[in-house]
């Protein structure tokens, strides 16, 4: 079970990574980065993903908080894999994960279920012409599982 050190190390071997981090996105803060960043620094992207991230959690068109249209009742349904619901508490991530497509490449967010709180997020920034997002999402679904914070 890989620590915050070596699953950022583990993320940068996906084909086409350039940067990864771990970030609590209530804080805004990076618990761990190793690669590049894109515009440059580590923080303000951490800051600027957890937004990104927030804003996901946040809203009900994105969560696994869904309207049932027929019962006119609202249902919680976890999301399918990955570790997504935590079976002893019955609390399930908000979101599984994002991505971004950029001109300089994707942006693949993945939620990890802790725990505590369960705020924090990987982040890998992948090339756009070198890097397969497919792959990626794989193994940020295995790496998110098996992180121990």
């Amino acid at each position: 079970m890989p620590g915050i050190d070596e699953c950022l190390l583990q993320a940068m071997v996906v084909p086409g990574a350039r940067g990864a981090s771990l970030v609590d996105w209530t804080s805004g803060l990076a618990l761990g980065t190793v690669g590049e960043s894109p515009g440059g620094d580590h923080e303000a992207n951490a800051a600027e993903t957890a937004e990104l991230a927030r804003m996901a959690a946040e809203y009900t068109s994105f969560t696994a908080r869904a309207v049932d249209r027929t019962a006119e009742f609202t249902v919680d349904r976890a999301v399918d894999g990955g570790g997504a619901a935590d079976s002893e508490s019955g609390k399930a991530l908000p979101v599984e994960d994002l991505i971004v497509t950029a001109h300089n490449g994707y942006h693949l967010v993945r939620f990890i279920q802790t725990d505590f709180d369960s705020s924090v997020f990987l982040h890998l920034w992948l090339d756009r012409e070198t890097g397969n997002l497919a792959l990626a999402r794989l193994r940020l679904a295995d790496l998110a599982e098996r992180l121990v914070l």
